[in-house]
């Protein structure tokens, strides 16, 4: 999967530049430093036994992907990241439902995830998949997910 880097990090970066444009300097989301940041740590994450990458294609190209960890209760959503030009197409919801099925196949009670406060769509999406927002660290919230039994896959 590390082939499929270029195409992971372009989803990662234009989905980053639609929830941090008008919060955040530029620079600090799409700056040269900080695409290569963000490209280091996906290519650790493909490589790493620690945490799963999942990626969602549509007509053969990557559209969005999905940073798991599944090691022990309380594991982690790192990244959860769809190109905006396939928003509010099942896409997310996917992606999700797999995300899901490892948690349920490492049989996982729960998970977290945080999300940048400011980005309204995003925990939405995530309220509507089953997730609560529990608390708040500086300018994020941290979310809870109960994963379900697999007789009943979230977000249904």
């Amino acid at each position: 999967m590390i082939e499929d880097l270029d195409a992971i990090s372009g989803v990662h970066a234009r989905a980053r530049a639609t929830y941090y444009a008008g919060h955040l300097p530029a620079e600090a989301y799409s700056g040269p430093e900080e695409l290569e940041r963000q490209r280091t740590g996906t290519s650790w994450a493909i490589a790493s036994r620690e945490r799963s990458v999942l990626c969602a294609t549509r007509d053969g190209h990557i559209v969005g992907f999905a940073v798991v960890g599944a090691r022990f209760d309380g594991d982690k959503l790192f990244h959860f990241h769809i190109d905006p030009r396939v928003w509010r197409t099942g896409v997310g919801t996917a992606l999700h439902r797999a995300c899901v099925e490892v948690w349920q196949e490492a049989k996982l009670a729960a998970v977290q995830l945080e999300v940048f406060a400011p980005n309204a769509r995003a925990r939405a999406f995530y309220a509507t998949q089953g997730w609560e927002e529990t608390s708040r660290e500086d300018d994020h919230v941290v979310m809870t997910l109960r994963v379900p039994g697999p007789e009943h896959p979230a977000g249904e």
